[in-house]
């Protein structure tokens, strides 16, 4: 009898739990309900569009009247793909997008084009109205694989030290790379630098060289205030260092050009003994982001996460292993942590137009729905022979070739890939919900600080897609043929 009573009492529990969370959903549902109805798009909806018959390249297209969500849905068929965009769920704050003037980039742009073609060129990087409005900068601390010579900051004979930094000098980066940064910032004052190291200075090695070789145990402390000689250096001459990696690429060790190995261990030792408590003294608010390497090596990251904390504000990835949600794993076990995406390069190895195309668009929306703030080429420009590189053989493609003996410039399929998020989502913009298929059409959008709306969309399977866009009362319909890409953009009004 007793337990028969008791029975009956879960029961009765059971079923008032579940009515008041049914009744909570109804509000929550109401709640979101009554949003949508009083959101609707105020404005025409541009329509940016890329082919991969290149007919269409970032090109501008017919802007599109939007109409009542609820006439659009009796003209809906079964085989329409619906796209509802929600602006009341937000995730990451973007940071901005762009490339690297690495050594043989500021070199050609700055060096071999004539000064009208030069600034030709960097109104349509860096600005909104000519080009594509790339907003960040990631930058090398000294030489990567596409430079000249081999050179770090503090270069030193053979068996020779210089533990007090009497011979650091940031003058090899004054005669271009500098300038060509200065310009960037001038024509996109939103622009964001971060920094990465491919090498400490070789004489803080076990290798003694630039190639190969781990940090000296007894180099650590002076390695920090290379770092903060480097920040300091680089704020003189109008340059803010938003962000550091300790070292780019820590588990590879590359044999023809700078590279160091940094194990997620001697990593946290670095942060948390040497370069964090050296940037608090010297009141460096510089963000210190682990890894900077690629996305099959998760556990580094997260090692690096939790036991440098304090310090450490996120992680960096490249793509050239593992897939994007590896981003997504390490940002939810550690969700006040930021991620960034900082390093994508295109090459011979994925063929052009169609199949790199589809690569670079795959990058541009999944690196974003997997938390990334940033959307990271390589080489801003390299020239007809890959280079100018220290590599053997270069397979990099830029997102500009500049032809040395020509002078002529030809903007590349990753001008146009990064363009579709760099010209159209600002700083400051927030990742908003959408609806995704992947492999068939993929989707990320966007609120810009202003308000508007920026979504991509991305067909990538073998036939055009029609689909509906629903956003609040609003609605729209569009057919993308096979493998293209189309940026929208649209004002809302929020009803308030």
């Amino acid at each position: 009898m007793r337990s028969r009573k008791i029975l009956l009492m879960l029961t009765a529990l059971m079923f008032l739990i579940i009515s008041v969370t049914l009744s909570g959903c109804k509000v929550e549902q109401k709640i979101d309900t009554e949003k949508g109805d009083n959101m609707n798009i105020s404005s025409n909806v541009e329509v940016w569009l890329s082919t991969i018959d290149q007919k269409n390249l970032l090109t501008e297209q017919p802007a599109i009247i939007p109409e009542s969500t609820n006439k659009a849905k009796k003209n809906t068929s079964s085989e329409k793909l619906v796209i509802s965009v929600n602006p009341e769920i937000t995730y990451q704050q973007m940071d901005g997008f762009g490339a690297s003037f690495t050594d043989a980039s500021a070199w050609l742009v700055f060096k071999v084009l004539p000064e009208e073609d030069r600034n030709e060129l960097m109104e349509k990087l860096f600005t909104k109205e000519k080009g594509i409005n790339m907003s960040f900068l990631r930058q090398p601390m000294g030489a990567s694989d596409f430079a000249h010579k081999l050179y770090s900051y503090d270069d030193m004979p053979k068996g020779e030290t210089d533990f007090n930094l009497e011979k650091f000098s940031i003058n090899h980066d004054k005669e271009y790379i500098i300038p060509a940064v200065k310009q960037a910032i001038t024509l996109n004052p939103k622009l964001k630098v971060m920094a990465s190291p491919w090498s400490a200075p070789g004489w803080m090695k076990t290798s003694d060289n630039l190639i190969g070789g781990a940090l000296r145990l007894d180099a650590y402390e002076v390695y920090s205030k290379y770092f903060s000689k480097f920040i300091k250096t680089y704020e003189e001459e109008g340059i803010p260092i938003y962000a550091i990696t300790p070292q780019n690429e820590p588990m590879y060790v590359p044999t023809e050009y700078t590279g160091m190995r940094m194990d997620p261990n001697e990593q946290v030792n670095f942060i948390n003994n040497y370069l964090g408590p050296e940037f608090e003294k010297n009141n460096i608010n510089t963000k210190i982001i682990a890894y900077d390497h690629n996305w099959d090596l998760k556990a580094y990251p997260m090692v690096v996460l939790k036991e440098a904390s304090k310090y450490v504000a996120g992680s960096a990835w490249h793509c050239y292993g593992g897939t994007h949600d590896a981003m997504t794993a390490v940002h939810d076990k550690f969700p006040d942590k930021e991620i960034w995406f900082t390093e994508a390069s295109g090459g011979e190895w994925v063929p052009p137009f169609k199949d790199a195309f589809n690569d670079q668009m795959m990058h541009v929306i999944r690196a974003t729905r997997n938390y990334a703030k940033t959307v990271v080429w390589w080489n801003i420009a390299l020239d007809q022979n890959n280079g100018p590189t220290v590599l053997s053989n270069s397979t990099c493609r830029g997102i500009v070739k500049i032809d040395t003996d020509t002078k002529e410039v030809t903007y590349n399929l990753d001008y146009y890939t990064m363009g579709h998020i760099s010209k159209f989502v600002e700083p400051g913009a927030y990742r908003i919900d959408s609806d995704n298929y992947q492999d068939e059409v993929e989707t990320v959008a966007f609120k810009n600080p202003d308000n508007s709306i920026a979504l991509i969309a991305h067909n990538r399977s073998r036939s055009e897609k029609s689909f509906q866009v629903n956003y609040g009362s609003s609605s729209y319909e569009y057919t993308l043929p096979s493998n293209a890409a189309v940026t929208f953009t649209w004002n809302m009004n929020s009803g308030n």
